[in-house]
């Protein structure tokens, strides 16, 4: 059963099941087996077919999401028709998505789990992509969320300072607010021994409104976990906000003079029950 809030998502090479095993106990809010980046093309047969060996169970410690190879390659064709349908998938995130088109026809196309639908996650690694963010927020039903893959991108954009990716981080949770989407979680930080970059990095990505993040190893869950699970001052703000709230008052500010209205109260709410996600 997928947390609430989720947090963290753990990539793990589909064509290392034993890596995949360990991921599944490793803590992350959801595992996320990968069949592009991380699998050579001469092992992308097997690694579909261990994946798909997984999948034939649906009881696992966490959700298992799956991302596939980029959409219009004979990989990619493979990857869903021999694994979207499995009990034990949980989502398809899709690499290189930059049109809307291609999220309607996957999701039109794409064989279903048996509950219905698999849910779809698009990854915007492109400047196209990220123009078209909304129109691919908003493109079906199916797609339950959109996020950045920020190594293909920085190349894509020539950006080599991390401030140049800003625009386009907010860009991404602009477009999923209003496509009525979850906060975008952050991509990768691909250095797995800079825990405290790591840390500095989760919390930029907060204050840029997203909401948790991907990791490469197990050892960066805590940091983003922590990084993105509200303070004791948070939730110390958060419940005095609640507590002086009321429905006939309206705006009114506490007594160290801080404002409050409906939407401070709504993000007050939020904050607590992030705090509970467990």
């Amino acid at each position: 059963m997928t947390a609430p809030y989720p947090l963290t998502w753990l990539y793990a090479p589909g064509d290392r099941p034993r890596v995949v095993a360990k991921a599944l106990v490793s803590g992350a809010d959801i595992v996320i087996v990968d069949l592009e980046d991380a699998v050579a093309p001469d092992r992308k047969d097997y690694a579909r077919a261990a994946t798909a060996d997984l999948l034939s169970d649906a009881e696992h410690p966490v959700p298992v999401q799956v991302r596939v190879n980029a959409p219009g390659t004979p990989d990619a064709a493979k990857d869903l028709a021999t694994l979207a349908a499995l009990p034990g998938l949980s989502g398809l995130r899709l690499p290189k998505v930059t049109s809307a088109e291609q999220i309607i026809h996957l999701a039109q196309t794409t064989p279903a789990t048996a509950p219905g639908t698999t849910p779809l996650h698009a990854l915007l690694e492109s400047a196209l992509g990220i123009e078209h963010a909304h129109a691919i927020a908003t493109a079906h039903p199916a797609l339950h969320g959109i996020s950045l893959g920020e190594a293909d991108l920085r190349t894509d954009l020539g950006v080599r300072g991390d401030a140049g990716l800003d625009w386009s981080r907010s860009r991404v949770v602009v477009a999923a607010r209003a496509a009525g989407l979850p906060p975008p979680s952050q991509s990768i930080h691909p250095d797995i021994r800079d825990l405290e970059g790591l840390a500095a990095s989760c919390a930029h990505g907060r204050t840029l409104g997203f909401l948790g993040r991907a990791a490469i190893h197990p050892r960066q869950l805590p940091v983003i976990e922590r990084a993105y699970l509200p303070t004791e001052e948070e939730l110390e703000q958060a419940e005095t906000v609640i507590k002086a709230a009321t429905t006939d008052q309206g705006a009114q500010a506490l007594q160290d003079g801080t404002f409050i209205d409906a939407a401070v109260v709504t993000a007050a709410h939020r904050t607590l029950a992030l705090a509970r996600r467990r």
